[in-house]
């Protein structure tokens, strides 16, 4: 039985239907709009490498390190060489935010890319490439990166019938076990959306592991890609799923006796699956977070799961009807109030800044979601405080009335599920304001000297420069004075030059200091060594927008 049919049978038709079908659609396309703009969004952040993008190198490297603006686990690490020949590196070590890489060959001359594609603790996939040259620049090795929208397409699909399973199908289990009384109306569609969703998460565990591998729809068979897809959180939250699935199914097709324990257990692991993985789960304070989201899954469970055998049983008229209905109504204001407040302090904690709304895909898609909510939560109200104690009390125009008002709150529910799935390809603002805080940092290193720079924050604006000077053989070096010097000669800056500090701590310090724009600057260090000498190292450096 598939869903048009059940909401066919649910009686939600005529033109306000009509009219919703079509306010649904444009919902869907202004979120496949957001979507578009963003064609590679970052979960964790490249904020430093050795060596630095377009350095020139005379030596080959003993390692390459990637810093990240959080910990990463790599998952493909790859070496292009000036011919194209790609050459897999497979040692490495992990340093908090750090990856450190061996090289393990020497390097001919010209110009090379250092590909990488790690995962983040919230279990979604970054990857990027840097460009260092050996002796001289050569036309680089073409590494191709685009969007592969047919694999994210499914990986939506798949994250909404996934929804369907657990919320519809373990919830209506719940239901049925715990207030529908006996009632059969709408068993069919829960038994069927729970095998949905067994599929939907076996597929989606493969489809993660295509995501972190960067491999097409066509290597979805590989046994490399289900181990990738399984070795990431995101395989914590599909295999509670199945459990809490199976578990749902079970209270269905059991004995009676067992109905209300399976069903609870299931009801609990539908929180516990989405509390495993996800943008919300790995924020920070996760003692927090985690619980937040455990109670936000639990009750949209128990309000999505309820919603359709309520209806059906109101559209059948059937003895089970009015009780089904009183004890729906009688809990549903507590697991609103408890769904509400954990939505809107996991909201708080992603979002941030209310300009964030706006200017990030996050934050359409939350405007979308709360329009949606808005609506859901009118319709809920006026079937709570109108409709139900007639519908209680037996009439039965009422009853058929709040039956078809239930069947649009599904389709609503149905397209919130849909905005939630486009959450996988979009970083929250919490997110993207941790990489952003974070500083640009070089190290340059010359015969007669050396220092580790680094500009706080790494991005383009009001930033602090910090400096720590060193011998070109690691020693202490004492300096007199030290200059920084900023220059962007292809945006037409002239060197922005300015003295530094030293408050107390062995550092060099400059405050105050504008960078007007971002993309790669050259960097150099005026280093007074005496009243007779002066050393000069210079670098490039990356500002982020």
């Amino acid at each position: 039985m598939n869903a048009a049919f059940v909401l066919e049978q649910a009686c939600i038709t005529g033109r306000g239907v009509g009219r919703l079908a079509a306010g649904l659609l444009f919902g869907f396309l202004l979120l496949a709009a957001t979507l578009m703009p963003d064609r590679a969004l970052a979960h964790a952040a490249l904020i430093k490498t050795d060596p630095a993008d377009g350095a020139v190198l005379a030596q080959a490297p003993a390692r390459f390190s990637l810093t990240f603006s959080e910990p990463v686990s790599p998952l493909v690490l790859t070496l292009v060489k000036p011919d194209g020949t790609p050459v897999a590196l497979t040692s490495f070590r992990l340093s908090d935010q750090t990856v450190e890489i061996d090289n393990p060959q020497t390097l001919g001359s010209g110009t090379h890319v250092l590909s990488w594609r790690v995962i983040s603790a919230d279990g979604h996939p970054v990857g990027g490439s840097l460009l260092f040259s050996m002796g001289g620049p050569s036309a680089p090795p073409a590494v191709p990166e685009a969007v592969d929208w047919q694999l994210r397409v499914a990986i939506w699909v798949g994250k909404i019938f996934l929804y369907i399973g657990l919320f519809p199908g373990v919830g209506g289990a719940f239901a049925f076990a715990w207030l529908a009384g006996g009632g059969q109306a709408g068993r069919r569609f829960v038994i069927a959306a729970i095998p949905c969703g067994l599929v939907a998460a076996c597929l989606s565990l493969g489809l993660q592991g295509l995501d972190a591998l960067g491999a097409p729809l066509s290597h979805l068979a590989r046994p490399v890609i289900w181990r990738t897809g399984l070795g990431t959180s995101f395989g914590w939250t599909v295999l509670i799923a199945l459990m809490a699935l199976g578990l749902g199914l079970l209270s269905l097709v059991g004995p009676r006796a067992t109905a209300k324990p399976f069903a609870l257990a299931g009801l609990a692991g539908v929180g516990a699956a989405l509390a495993a993985s996800g943008h919300a789960s790995a924020a920070e304070p996760q003692w927090l977070t985690r619980p937040m989201v455990f109670l936000h899954g639990v009750g949209i469970a128990f309000w999505a799961g309820a919603l359709m055998p309520l209806g059906l049983a109101l559209e059948d008229q059937s003895a089970e009807a009015a009780p089904f209905l009183r004890r729906f109504s009688w809990l549903i204001l507590p697991v609103v109030a408890v769904l509400a407040a954990a939505g809107i302090a996991l909201a708080v904690i992603q979002v941030q800044t209310p300009t964030a709304l706006v200017d990030t895909a996050y934050g359409r898609l939350l405007l979308i979601k709360l329009g949606l909510l808005v609506f859901l939560f009118t319709l809920a109200a006026v079937n709570r405080w109108r409709l139900t104690a007639l519908a209680e009390a037996g009439a039965t125009e009422v009853q058929r009335r709040l039956s078809r008002s239930i069947g649009v709150e599904m389709l609503i529910v149905l397209a919130i599920f849909g905005v939630a799935a486009g959450w996988r390809f979009t970083p929250p603002p919490r997110a993207l304001a941790i990489a952003a805080a974070q500083p640009a940092s070089v190290h340059i290193h010359a015969l007669k000297a050396m220092a580790d720079l680094s500009i706080t924050p790494g991005h383009a604006g009001p930033v602090v420069a910090s400096m720590i000077i060193m011998t070109g053989d690691f020693g202490p070096l004492d300096a007199k004075e030290v200059t920084l010097v900023l220059s962007k000669p292809d945006s037409g800056i002239e060197p922005l030059k300015r003295a530094a500090t030293k408050p107390g701590d062995g550092s060099w310090r400059v405050d105050n200091l504008v960078i007007p724009v971002p993309g790669k600057w050259t960097v150099r260090i005026d280093i007074l060594v005496s009243d007779f000498e002066i050393v000069k190292i210079e670098a490039p450096i990356d500002i982020r927008p």
